[in-house]
């Protein structure tokens, strides 16, 4: 697989995020040998990016991605996020302050079972930390060699310029894809202004851009699609129209959808990475083989072109959570 820098970071340019083993999806948590056999066909593959966070499960991702790189931790680049776990113990809301911070990395490395961690994120910027207070904390352990690299999630560009002030930021992770634009016009410009990474989560839009789901009624009641309002109401419907369009292309190419929807973010750029996540085998032979799709320019202007994608991308609670 094709490799590209985040800023000074050395990546595959398609990666493996892990919630969905553990957080979120119908099935996740069920079947953690096959979780932990599909990070193995990943790295196999050449994948080198694993993504995973302290809030998924809460905590037992990282436990998982933990015994899945038993033996196998040089190969990876181990990415995880902080911030939305307080230290007092309590999942809620944002918190970046320096004494959450020395607690979380504590336990995300004894989690992970390693003794650094590649690339650390902000999971969601905190109101209540100044940014320069939260990067100055992370530039500590970098120095203290428990963390690498720092990175930002969902970040809006005042935030990012000022942590990158404070200390080089290597990547921001925010979601990307056919179905979510945002950061075109906002982020992606100062990011390459100041040489940052940008790696999309969410890059098949939450399933959507798979084909395969042709219905709400294939969740789980505690899938948090479930409420989200690009699966409900009439936006399903609109949506529902916009990947069969990409399905389309994917007939024209001999590919997947979810192959062309990977192989377009990746014709955005070359300080991409995406991470699409799975806890099946096949699916991520299917992601990675997206490393060799090609697109037309036809056809990459035609998926350009598409009319956006009806509904926010979280619930009113998630929204107010990100710098949009």
């Amino acid at each position: 697989m094709k490799h590209i820098h985040l800023r000074d970071l050395d990546v595959s340019r398609i990666g493996l995020g892990a919630m969905g083993m553990s957080h979120g999806y119908t099935g996740a948590g069920t079947d953690d040998d096959q979780s932990v056999r599909t990070i193995h066909r990943a790295l196999d593959l050449g994948v080198t990016l694993v993504d995973t966070a302290e809030v998924y499960g809460p905590r037992v991702n990282e436990e998982l991605v933990g015994r899945a790189l038993k033996g196998r931790r040089d190969q990876v680049v181990l990415a995880t996020k902080f911030g939305l776990i307080s230290h007092t113990g309590r999942t809620g809301p944002t918190d970046s302050s320096p004494a959450n911070i020395r607690a979380a990395v504590e336990g995300s490395l004894t989690r992970l079972g390693t003794d650094r961690i590649d690339l650390y994120y902000q999971h969601r910027v905190d109101p209540g930390t100044p940014i320069e207070e939260t990067v100055g904390a992370l530039a500590e352990l970098v120095t203290e060699g428990k963390i690498r690299h720092i990175g930002l999630s969902e970040a809006g560009p005042g935030t990012i310029r000022r942590a990158h002030a404070v200390h080089p930021v290597t990547a921001v992770q925010s979601e990307y894809s056919l179905f979510t634009r945002d950061p075109e016009a906002r982020v992606l410009p100062v990011l390459r202004e100041l040489n940052i990474g940008f790696v999309p989560f969410s890059p098949l839009g939450r399933g959507f851009l798979t084909g395969t789901i042709r219905s709400t009624g294939q969740f789980d009641p505690d899938d948090f699609r479930a409420d989200n309002p690009r699966f409900t109401g009439e936006n399903f419907g609109h949506n529902l129209r916009l990947a069969d369009q990409v399905a389309a292309v994917a007939a024209e190419t001999g590919a997947t959808p979810a192959q062309v929807a990977l192989a377009w973010l990746l014709a955005q750029g070359d300080d991409i990475a995406p991470i699409p996540g799975t806890r099946r085998v096949a699916r991520v032979e299917e992601n990675a083989g997206a490393d060799a799709v090609r697109l037309t320019e036809e056809q990459l202007t035609r998926l350009s072109s598409l009319p956006p994608a009806a509904g926010d991308t979280h619930n009113e609670a998630g929204m107010r959570m990100m710098e949009r």
